[in-house]
């Protein structure tokens, strides 16, 4: 009886021990700078709405938020560094929906599902399938028609293999057993030039890209990812509605740290981020880029991760895709 009260005693001291350090981590973060790592270039939606929290975070926390660009990979590099640094809340990433796809396009250093914590995920978005007004088609309909009777004729571009516009359409050509041929760019920005320019038939690319081409009248929006109708574009029918049991959930962008990061650290963060995504001022400003403020916190933003790794996972199995 003596020895099960000893350890029990020591058991609930250890507990308190640990729960106090917690704490105690939760109250002093953060006493010095953090650093948000980017994987992608600067200018790109990613790295501006990173800047955008990074600047509302060194005002939360009167400490400095420094977002750095580390490129390479496909975004592999960012996410190695960040899986090997410190995981103590000071070093975090910021990505998108793609990163769950990384490990499934290449070979990496890194397990999303096991390396890697979803903090935070702050906004959603959606894609725009867009097509050249000069192809004739006034719906997603016309347009499987018109690939039916020229198998191969027609073409799409994305932003190279593995991108979202490449997996978004290779889901659609997956869904309609139509054949139309891909052209790579290095980017999406080339892809939407050629778009523009009639040098590519099509391109499925985030709401924010697709439309200024809209409104230019050269490219005609004719489906939305999604099962809502975007507010930007009230006329454009969703996937949803044509495929009544895809199912399908929006992009986001996230924050992550490494696995092994203090809890009271993680909901801290999420916190503090989902308090300055909803503020009236930020909901206005990321509307403007089209996207939506969530802040949706670590436990659902976890499930969203392990379900858009299975969806797409099964894609890139399916139809034999890799990265470049």
């Amino acid at each position: 009886k003596f020895i099960m009260n000893s350890i029990l005693k020591n058991s609930v001291l250890f507990l308190v021990t640990i729960l106090f350090f917690w704490k105690a981590q939760a109250i002093d973060f953060p006493n010095r700078p953090v650093k948000i790592i980017v994987p992608f270039a600067p200018g790109g939606t990613l790295d501006v709405t990173a800047r955008l929290i990074a600047v509302k975070l060194h005002d939360l926390w009167g400490q400095a938020v420094i977002v750095e660009n580390r490129l390479g990979g496909n975004g592999a590099i960012g996410a190695e560094y960040v899986v090997r640094s410190p995981a103590d809340g000071y070093t975090l990433m910021y990505n998108g929906t793609l990163i769950v796809v990384t490990q499934q396009l290449q070979k990496v250093n890194f397990d999303i599902l096991k390396d890697l914590v979803g903090v935070v995920q702050p906004v959603i978005y959606y894609h725009v399938l867009g097509v050249s007004a000069k192809l004739g088609v006034n719906n997603l309909n016309e347009l499987i028609d018109l690939a039916k009777k020229q198998p191969g004729h027609l073409n799409y571009g994305s932003g190279g293999m593995g991108s979202s516009l490449h997996l978004y359409m290779e889901r659609l050509k997956s869904l309609t057993k139509v054949d139309i041929a891909h052209i790579p760019y290095k980017g999406s920005a080339p892809a939407m030039q050629a778009l523009m320019s009639g040098e590519v038939d099509m391109v499925f690319d985030t709401s924010f890209s697709m439309i200024p081409l809209v409104r230019s009248g050269r490219v005609k929006p004719i489906v939305v990812s999604g099962d809502k109708r975007l507010e930007s574009l009230p006329n454009v029918p969703t996937m949803e509605s044509y495929f009544p049991s895809l199912n399908e959930e929006p992009g986001w962008h996230g924050i992550f740290a490494p696995s092994a990061t203090p809890k009271p650290v993680i909901f801290k963060i999420a916190n503090d981020v989902k308090a300055i995504v909803t503020s009236p001022d930020m909901i206005n400003r990321f509307k403007e880029m089209e996207f939506q403020s969530t802040g949706t916190g670590p436990e659902v933003f976890g499930e969203n991760i392990k379900r858009d790794f299975d969806t797409w996972g099964k894609l890139i199995r399916e139809n034999n895709i890799h990265s470049d």
